[in-house]
């Protein structure tokens, strides 16, 4: 397999970042990076573009960094709420996802988070407050407030029992009063 040099002019995801000269195969530099403006092939004129290349991006890692500071310092003042469906015991029916809470960050708070930076150690089963990792840079971490809350009531097991005295009422299972009420008919029956 024939490679080939190349200089990125932009941030490629698992190559490189802009200025940086990598080598990839012959055909993905002519067919996709080359075509789309990604990289320029090497050669003396193009080596000189490379200090503009790399102020261009230190200035982006700049943004970058800057960015993502103000928004660990802005989310960890937040509650991020989410309501999951649970049964009546308080289980949840399935999990939340870091998917689930990038969501909710949307749209509660208008901010969007990538999911990948949303860090949880496994997926959330229970109700309740957790503290959320977020590695939102290569060099800033944060933190994020998230509330689990059903959108079913939960009965608590007084309530439960207060409940199940008028349902047995009504199905014509007899209380104590009934039964002293019926003593007197049955017995002028039994004298007549």
């Amino acid at each position: 397999m024939a490679k080939t040099e190349v200089i990125l002019t932009h941030n490629i995801v698992g190559l490189g970042g802009e200025s940086d000269q990598v080598r990839v195969a012959a055909g993905y530099a002519r067919n996709y990076l080359l075509p789309q403006g990604l990289a320029i092939p090497v050669t003396q004129a193009n080596k000189r573009q490379l200090e503009s290349l790399k102020q261009r991006r230190a200035e982006r890692e700049a943004h970058e960094f800057n960015a993502m500071t103000e928004l660990s310092k802005s989310v960890s003042k937040l509650i991020c709420v989410i309501k999951v469906k649970t049964g009546d015991d308080g289980k949840l029916f399935g999990a939340v996802t870091n998917g689930m809470i990038a969501d909710e960050l949307k749209h509660q708070f208008d901010i969007a988070l990538d999911k990948k930076k949303i860090h949880l150690e496994s997926a959330i089963r229970s109700l309740g407050e957790f503290e959320i990792a977020l590695h939102l840079h290569h060099e800033v971490k944060g933190t994020l407030k998230l509330r689990v809350e059903s959108t079913t009531p939960i009965i608590a097991p007084t309530d439960a029992a207060a409940e199940e005295r008028p349902r047995t009422e009504k199905r014509g299972k007899r209380t104590e009063a009934d039964v002293v009420e019926a003593k007197p008919k049955a017995e002028k029956k039994a004298k007549a």
